[in-house]
């Protein structure tokens, strides 16, 4: 399945929320170190972030922030209204 470009998806494990953010980091050119030192952290933090490692969540917000991005908690399950914006060559 291909990704709807601002179309949100729901994430489920720490993994995936580290590999959309380091997508949006070097989609945006920034750097590990660039990030780390505007958030105050060392750069194996955010690399751990990435990695989809344990971090505490005052440092994953702010990682966020540095990025221009935050989080929403949205409704997992499948809204029928929005379903022809999911699959829209079917």
């Amino acid at each position: 399945m291909s990704a709807i470009p601002n179309f949100p998806r729901a994430m489920f494990s720490c993994s995936e929320l580290g590999a959309a953010y380091r997508a949006e980091r070097k989609a945006l050119g920034q750097t590990q170190a660039g990030i780390a030192k505007r958030v105050g952290c060392r750069r194996q933090t955010i690399a751990d972030i990435e990695a989809g490692k344990n971090v505490a969540m005052y440092t994953l917000m702010a990682a966020l922030s540095a990025l221009g991005k935050g989080l929403v908690i949205m409704d997992a399950r499948v809204d029928y209204d929005n379903l022809a914006a999911m699959f829209p060559d079917e």
